[in-house]
């Protein structure tokens, strides 16, 4: 691949639905690219750290102008496919569309905060258990939740009703969103991952990621495919304690409605996930699981 996107090329890819960068890495990633030789893999790590910044990467890499026979998921592979220059224009032409008010930025922390530990555990229990490739479960919990922010930009409410969401017993998160708001996150989610062109299995499970329960019934028929993303995402949720830093509720309502059958699933006893469960928190805690990894 020797020719370059020209800027309208660019512009014309990421039209569409917008998930605001996360600053911090915008400042990042400009002092890597003044750098004299940037450093591809430091701008991949930076890049899959940001599930905006990741998806656009994704959706050019994806779309026509590469012909690629299949969708990729992988943040490095995209960005060793495009190249220095071409990520750098890319990552120049996202910006935060619209102000922000300080309590989103701060709301949106939560979600920035949550996608980067979910997608490092994700990417560890697939190491681990073998039943997801470890790209495309690192790409499941960058993007499971990137409805969220779009949800935050169209409702100023929204967090309300995410907490209440999780502080419900005995019904799905995404009822509460619907009764309240006519939609929901993973629903939004969904098309926002097929807006980036991520591979169709990774849009279903943003779809069905809080459909959990009846996926893993005891009447269940759906796809392996599908059982073993959700399985490694609702794992990881719980170890990072997603519903405490998204929803700020002390507990895990979806993880005690599904977690057993998701471990007779896998093959794992309780002893089995707690010993996991442990390591990857002082992972966290050490602060590897904010750090993309080969």
């Amino acid at each position: 691949m020797t020719q370059d996107l020209t800027e309208e090329q660019i512009k014309h890819a990421l039209q569409g639905i917008s998930v605001p960068p996360q600053p911090q890495i915008m400042v990042d990633l400009q002092m890597e690219q003044v750098m004299p030789d940037p450093d591809l893999r430091v701008i991949a790590r930076l890049i899959s750290q940001d599930p905006g910044l990741a998806g656009s990467l994704l959706k050019i890499v994806n779309s026509p102008f590469f012909g690629l026979a299949n969708r990729i998921s992988s943040i490095q592979q995209a960005v060793n496919l495009l190249g220095v220059r071409r990520v750098i224009n890319i990552v120049n032409a996202q910006s935060i569309r619209g102000e922000m008010t300080d309590e989103n930025i701060v709301n949106l922390n939560r979600f920035w905060d949550s996608a980067q530990d979910v997608a490092m555990t994700c990417m560890t229990l697939a190491k681990k258990i073998g039943c997801v490739e470890p790209d495309e479960a690192y790409a499941l919990g960058l993007f499971h939740n990137c409805g969220i922010p779009l949800m935050l930009k169209r409702f100023p409410y929204y967090i309300e009703v995410l907490e209440e969401s999780y502080a419900q017993p005995g019904q799905r998160i995404v009822d509460v969103e619907n009764q309240r708001l006519n939609t929901n996150h993973a629903v939004i989610g969904y098309f926002t991952a097929k807006s980036w062109l991520l591979p169709r299995h990774l849009c279903d499970a943003i779809a069905s990621h809080h459909n959990a329960e009846k996926i893993f019934g005891e009447e269940d028929h759906h796809d392996a495919g599908l059982k073993n993303l959700l399985a490694i995402l609702k794992m990881a949720e719980h170890i990072c304690r997603a519903h405490k830093v998204l929803a700020n509720q002390p507990v895990d309502h979806e993880w005690n409605a599904v977690g057993a059958r998701i471990l007779e699933y896998v093959g794992l006893t309780e002893y089995d996930f707690e010993n996991i469960e442990f390591n990857c928190r002082e992972m966290m805690t050490s602060g590897e699981g904010r750090y993309y990894q080969d």
